[in-house]
């Protein structure tokens, strides 16, 4: 049967084989098209071949299961490259089933499909055309005097051959006289009687019954699996003489014999049968001889001969034992056998698998018939960077050593950028192993790393260290000196110098009668390629778009007219020599020297080692103030994914990148019907890739992706807040089988993937930074380093202030259009600002408004500054003579504001576990003083001379500084005091803040006692100890340490202080600014002169006939009188009350109200 009825089919043997002429014996072709399709049980097999004169071939052949096409457009011996093209495609291809292959050449452009999958490459060498000779051969090659090395013949079917739109199959069914035929061909596929079984379960089993008491054991089966141990096979004998076993162990099978009394008896046969590939085992025993033939080669069959009895039992199990095996007879404890079996006979009959699947014969469980699913995991490679690849029944995994990579699929690199990275880490100068691309495909080399606290020089050495000296050239023929890397390729190095912060290679020419520039204006002789092949015309010390050498820079050449030492064509030795330090130029890949054949001309050239230092790509950094996004070109990864990138945000949520494609064919979405619309978009949404990593809360980061199996994600719960305006480092890597993502040095958080051996990582759209498509979910913060499959991506280069993007991590608080007042601290949101007013005794936008309160005499608040169970424990300490906890300070800050007209008065006291203490004083003239005792004695300073209860109010500011104390009332000027030095420094372990009267346990110096009643009245406000705000705490309460407790009437007010006036502040930080408007004047052109005279008129007419009507009018209705005019009464309404101003109340008649 044909895989389509009625069409052209050939069958082959192995031992036949057709040709088709080509007319007039030649072929030359620009383009070509070849189809056919196949189906074969072996897993090799030549199935096309045509060869030229000129070199010229095309083969397509089947090596190991999988398709191999070979072709070459020919060489030229003038000019002999490479021009040997190889493509393999698909795998397990000797399965029986039909298989298309369709190839198209334009050119040297060559797509390549089989089952629908193509391959599109590009011919190797220099020419476009396929030139062939006489004949093209199908299914084998008649060998001659010019045939390619002995191919094996193809053994199977063929089917609708067309070549070049030539039905070659046709031809040979109706035998033409353009085709020849080596042996018989069939002109039908006859089905082969093979039924395949699968052994894919936990438990699977096979069981056929046997003829037992037989002397003699025949088995045979063939298999084919990837799994290096499996039971193959198992009976018991009769009359309990033991049992026979065979399994694979270690790819290779292993027979055991057990008996009732005796040694088991074990022997092994074969060699990595585990391949893959269909192998037959047949096994014959009979007593005292055992005979093991492999894959039909009856010349290494293996031979037991061991004294033991045999009788064949009556059942046979294949692949596996039933669970449980009591009562079933089979008692091996190997592992079940997951592969393929067909052809199974017993005692030399065939197994009817057919009537097995019926029920009919013997038993089964959890196999499939007719089927052979296995799977090859390792076509393509999955492991990259020449890693290899294993697998088993249902899974794969690669070796990675001696590759420098590792990882479940080998995508990760063993090694660090550069040398910075080395130095980061810790590392001394030596020789290390970079890798500058990281997963990207380039490979790691060694370079030395020269490391000091600053920075790490990285130096890579060539062949072009040492001068070589040059003589014979000219421009038309010129001498090209390469300078080959040690273990790097260009690019590699070029890769380095790309990533690096500064670059610099020494390069030297030394001359007689041998010019080098040609300065000042002609074409050079001699100059350096760089990066890229680009030709570069200035010398070491230079500058790039200059064409002078360094003695051009400080016109010191030997010619000052020229620009090179070498350019003057001295008879004498001249050197140019320099620093070539433009980075985007190095490395140096090629000196060209072309002015050293004429007569005692003579030139020698150096280059120096590259030399780089820095890391450009670790602070490529943007900032995102809006709503936008960076847009990169289309992100294309192969197998696996790997992403890496800083970031730092107050923002709660975020999407620092997406990309997406669709892996559907749709219509274009403005062909689609608004009927079926919501159809095709659900459809749409559901058919489209898409990777995203994003901030979803200020502790959850995600990894989203749809790879085909709907969306799915990989959350880190952070314990910590990852918007604390700090810098995380994330990576996310996806590959086959997993996908992961890491936030700082947090576990990995880690989701598995079904077993599979290939991933839908298709993207047809830009890859967006900052936000989802559509500026969704945009991020506002600072990002840096991102890093895709090992490509850093230039973050500062696509930055754009004007769409609220730009460069380096700059927010609004580095320069804020207003300062935070009163030591508020600045919060970065990156679109806007904050001020944090915590900390401070104001609140507000800016921290500009007081938070006060009033006391009646008598109310006190105490603030703990430990908490209680720490001023227990120093309670304990004192009364039981152990070392107090110390927390002693030698730096204090205080200020507070207050109004009052009642004198003496203690306005803040700092009370310690020692004696040690703080006050501010109001004394009974009114005047402030200052109390510091820091040790035995107290320092007592008078702040003012002039008294202070005047009802207005008044500010003091207090720093201590070791010894040195600065003290500020109100608006005059800062005055510094310093303790004597045998006055301690030191305030030791503050215990609690009063305010407005001390109830204090414990002596009380009695300088203090003395201003302690009746308490103070009046109103405090702003006050600060260092970092305790104690009315604050009271009117706004937060996470407070200390302990408040408050005694008497408390009420807030802002103690009557005027808002402090804010200057310049921005119009739109206003809340009242309602802007200024101006009037629009409409410019319509003709449209508007044309509506002005209309209306123009309009009026004028409008106008006119008021004139006329008052004109007649002006008489009607009016009559003359002689009565007198009335006097004016006056008005009996009395004026109303003038207001008078209400003034605002005292602070002291709002405590005596409040009585």
């Amino acid at each position: 049967m044909s895989a389509f009825p009625g069409h052209d089919v050939l069958s082959f043997d192995g031992d036949d084989l057709f040709s088709y002429r080509l007319r007039g014996n030649i072929s030359h072709t620009l383009n070509d098209s070849i189809s056919f399709n196949f189906k074969t049980l072996g897993k090799d097999g030549m199935l096309m071949h045509a060869e030229g004169s000129q070199g010229d071939y095309i083969t397509i052949e089947l090596q190991k299961a999988q398709l191999i096409f070979q072709m070459s457009l020919g060489n030229s011996p003038m000019h002999p490259v490479d021009s040997h093209t190889v493509v393999k495609l698909g795998s397990i291809l000797d399965d029986q089933h039909w298989h298309s292959v369709y190839i198209e050449r334009f050119g040297r452009d060559l797509n390549i499909t089989l089952d629908g999958e193509t391959q599109r490459v590009q011919c190797k060498g220099d020419f476009d055309q396929l030139d062939l000779d006489a004949e093209i051969f199908f299914a084998g090659i008649v060998y001659n005097e010019k045939s390619i090395t002995h191919k094996q013949s193809f053994r199977g079917c063929l089917e609708n051959i067309h070549f070049n739109g030539i039905n070659i199959a046709d031809l040979a069914r109706r035998k033409k006289s353009s085709i020849r035929f080596v042996g018989k061909i069939k002109y039908s596929c006859i089905e082969m009687p093979y039924v395949p079984v699968t052994f894919s379960g936990i438990n699977n089993y096979l069981l056929v019954p046997g003829v037992p008491v037989k002397l003699k054991m025949m088995v045979s089966f063939k298999f084919r699996t990837w799994d290096t141990v499996g039971l193959l096979l198992y009976t018991g004998f009769a009359h309990s003489l033991g049992s026979l076993e065979m399994a694979l162990s270690e790819g290779q099978i292993n027979v055991s014999i057990a008996q009732p009394h005796g040694k088991k008896l074990v022997f092994a046969a074969g060699y990595r049968l585990n391949d893959g590939f269909w192998h037959s085992v047949s096994l014959v025993a009979r007593d005292n001889s055992a005979v093991v033939i492999i894959d039909e080669d009856e010349g290494a069959e293996f031979k037991v001969n061991y004294e033991f009895q045999l009788r064949t039992g009556d059942s046979y199990y294949f692949g596996g034992c039933p669970k449980p095996a009591a009562g079933s007879g089979c008692k091996s404890n190997q592992t079940a056998f997951h592969g393929c079996m067909q052809m199974i006979s017993v005692d030399g009959q065939p197994v009817d698998l057919h009537r097995m699947q019926l029920g009919w014969l013997g038993m089964f469980s959890e196999v499939m018939f007719n089927v052979c699913a296995i799977a090859d995991r390792c076509t393509p490679n999955p492991c990259e960077h020449g890693g290899r690849c294993y697998q088993s029944w249902d899974d794969f995994f690669c070796i990675c050593d001696m590759t420098g990579y590792k990882g479940e699929t080998c995508h990760k690199s063993l090694f660090k950028e550069n040398c910075d990275a080395y130095r980061v880490s810790g590392k001394l100068s030596g020789n290390y192993t970079v890798d500058p691309d990281g997963s990207g495909p380039m490979k790691p080399f060694y370079v030395y790393c020269d490391i000091s606290e600053e920075r790490a020089w990285t130096t890579v050495h060539h062949d072009r260290y040492y001068s070589t000296k040059v003589a014979g050239s000219s421009p038309d023929q010129p001498y090209l000196g390469e300078v080959n890397y040690l273990n790097a390729s260009w690019g590699e190095v070029s890769a380095l110098a790309n990533g690096s912060e500064y670059c610099q290679q020494r390069i030297e020419f030394s001359c007689y009668r041998s010019r080098l520039l040609n300065t000042p204006s002609g074409l050079p002789y001699s100059f350096w390629m760089g990066r890229n092949n680009e030709r570069h015309f200035y010398w070491g010390g230079s500058s790039p778009g200059i064409q002078r050498c360094a003695c051009g820079l400080e016109k010191t050449c030997a010619d000052p007219k020229l620009f090179c030492n070498c350019d003057a064509d001295y008879q004498q030795w001249k050197y140019d020599k320099g620093l070539l330090n433009f980075r985007d130029h190095l490395p140096v890949t090629r000196v060209v020297v072309g002015d050293t054949n004429r007569t005692s001309s003579e030139a020698w050239f150096s280059v120096g080692p590259l030399q780089c230092y820095g890391d450009r790509n670790t602070w490529n950094t943007v900032t995102f103030m809006k709503g936008a996004s960076l847009l990169f070109p289309t992100f294309k990864p192969d197998r696996s994914i790997d992403i890496s990138f800083y970031f730092k945000t107050t923002s709660r949520s975020g999407t620092f990148l997406e990309t997406s494609g669709n892996r559907c064919d749709f219509p274009l979405r403005h062909t689609w019907d608004s009927y079926y619309e919501p159809f095709w978009e659900d459809m749409w949404y559901r058919c489209r890739n898409f990777i995203r990593i994003e901030l979803n809360t200020t502790t959850e980061l995600a990894f989203i992706y749809d790879i085909g199996n709907g969306i799915e994600n990989v959350t880190v719960k952070s314990p910590f807040k990852l918007n604390n305006d700090e810098w995380h480092q994330v990576k996310a890597e996806m590959n086959v089988k997993l996908a992961r993502l890491r936030v700082d040095k947090l576990p990995w958080a880690i989701r598995n993937f079904p077993l599979q051996t290939y991933l839908n990582m298709t993207y047809d759209q830009p890859l967006y930074v900052g936000s989802a498509e559509y500026k969704l979910k945009p991020f506002l913060g600072c990002l840096r380093a991102l890093r895709m499959n090992g490509i850093t991506l230039d973050l500062e280069g696509k930055a754009n202030e004007t769409l609220g993007i730009r460069t380096n991590c700059t927010g609004y608080c580095e320069r804020p259009r207003l300062e935070c007042q009163n030591g508020g601290r600045c919060v970065e949101r990156y679109s806007h600002y904050t001020c944090d007013c915590n900390g401070t005794g104001f609140e507000g936008t800016f921290c500009t408004r007081d938070i006060g309160a009033y006391f009646e005499a008598g109310t006190w608040l105490r603030h703990n500054i430990f908490s209680a169970a720490m001023v227990a424990a120093q309670e304990f300490a004192n009364v039981v003579n152990l070392p107090l906890l110390v927390n002693n300070l030698t730096r204090e800050e205080i200020s507070l504001s207050f109004r009052t007209t009642a004198a003496p008065a203690v306005l803040l006291y700092v009370s310690s576990f020692s004696s040690d203490y703080i006050a501010i004083l109001l004394r009974p003239d009114g005047t402030l003083q200052l109390n510091y005792q820091l040790g035995k004695s107290p320092y007592i300073y008078q702040l003012t001379k002039r008294n202070m209860t005047d009802g207005r109010p008044h500010r003091v500011n207090i720093t201590r500084d070791y010894r040195s104390v600065y003290t500020q009332v109100d608006y005059y000027p800062l005055v510094k005091n310093n303790f004597y030095l045998w006055e301690e420094q030191k305030f030791d372990s503050p215990k609690a803040l009063y305010l407005g009267r001390v109830i204090e346990t414990g002596v009380i110096d009695p300088e203090v006692q003395k201003f302690n009643t009746p308490g103070f009245s009046g109103c405090l406000a702003d006050v600060r100890f260092n970092n305790i705000t104690p009315i604050r705490d009271i009117f706004r309460p937060s996470n407070s340490v200390g302990v408040i407790t408050v005694k008497g009437s408390l009420v807030e007010s802002n103690c009557g202080a005027m808002p402090m006036q804010i200057v310049n502040l921005p119009y739109d930080m206003d809340p009242w600014y309602m802007g200024t408007v101006f009037p629009h004047v409409h410019d319509d052109g003709l449209a508007g002169i044309i509506a002005f005279i209309v209306i123009f008129l309009f009026l004028l007419a409008i106008g006119a006939l008021f004139l006329v009507y008052h004109y007649f009018h002006r008489y009607k209705g009016s009559y003359l009188t002689n009565e007198p005019k009335a006097i004016d009464a006056p008005s009996s309404s009395k004026p109303g009350a003038v207001r008078k101003e209400q003034p605002l109340p005292q602070i002291e008649e709002e405590g005596t109200k409040s009585e």
